[in-house]
This record gives C-alpha cells, structure tokens and sequence, in this order.
C-alpha cells in the first residue's frame, strides 16, 4: 500500500460524516479555485487523494461556461468516469444537467487540456461502474444511498483526432 492509499483510508470515513458532507460543499470549491489561482490551475486539493480534473462545460440553460473541480476514475482506453454525488446532497449538481444538455466538453488533468463527449452510464453498466469508483475511493455508493436519489455517473471519452492526450 502507497501512502496515498494509506491517506485515502484514513480520510474516506471522514467523508461520510454529516459535519463533512454539511461544509465541504461550502469550503472546498473556495479552496479548490484558491489554489487553481495561485498555482496556474497545476494543484488540486482534491488530487493528493484521488485522480481530479476540471470539468469544462456550457450551462444548460445559459450555456456560459461553468468549471467543476471533481474526482474522476480511470475507465480504460483514456475514459474517465464521474458521479453526481453533490455530498449526498438530495439534488442533482448543476454539472450533471449542463452534460446532459451539452455532452461536449472538456476537462483538464494535472494542466493539460482535452475535448470529451460525456455519455450518461446506463443502468446495466451502473454496477461495474461504481465498483470501479469504489475500488478508488471506499464507501463512495455511499452517497448515492445516503441522497435519496440515483446519481448520474457519465462515462467522458476523450475525443479522438484532436491531438490530445489520454486521461490518467
């Protein structure tokens, strides 16, 4: 075991305590765009624990661009999936529905920009996902279970021909 495994399973059952789902969604944005200011978008809180990028997406109903901190898993073949676990939160983030009206976007991971075309996971591949994320990231469905809801998990592929890179 490496030590940021060893890290993320000290800090994963923090994660599901109330005082952590109640503030991180109200410290950890702040945080995270401190630090993309201070360090030219190269650090992530997040990403001492876990794979993060940043989401580049239109608004649904706006399509203003919108930027999200998040945590990815590795999917093979340079996928990379992501959950709309909003901390357990009963709503759906706002990322989730610009995807859903806008598929086309980017991310950036550890500085390096890429387009991706963002497809909802469908149920019968919804277990393999999770499995996947909770193989990173312990207790994680949690959320999903503790909302009250189903969370969109969208699978985003890299989109060939651009000359980009591969997520890691």
């Amino acid at each position: 075991m490496n030590v940021q495994q060893a890290l993320r399973r000290m800090v994963a059952p923090l994660t599901r305590t109330r005082l952590f789902r109640r503030w991180a969604p109200v410290v950890l944005p702040n945080v995270e765009r401190y630090l993309a200011r201070l360090t030219g978008g190269r650090v992530q809180l997040s990403a001492l624990l876990v794979p993060s990028l940043v989401l580049h997406t239109r608004g649904a109903r706006t399509g203003e661009p919108r930027d999200t901190e998040l945590m990815y898993t590795p999917d093979g073949d340079g996928r990379a999936i992501v959950a709309g676990t909003s901390f357990a939160r009963d709503r759906h983030p706002g990322w989730t529905y610009n995807l859903l009206a806008h598929p086309d976007a980017a991310i950036t991971v550890r500085g390096r920009r890429m387009p991706v075309r963002a497809t909802l996971i469908a149920d019968a591949e919804r277990d393999a996902a999770w499995d996947r994320i909770e193989a990173q990231w312990p207790g994680y469905r949690g959320y999903e279970r503790d909302s009250g809801r189903v969370v969109r998990l969208f699978r985003l592929q890299p989109v060939r021909g651009t000359g980009v890179g591969r997520v890691r």
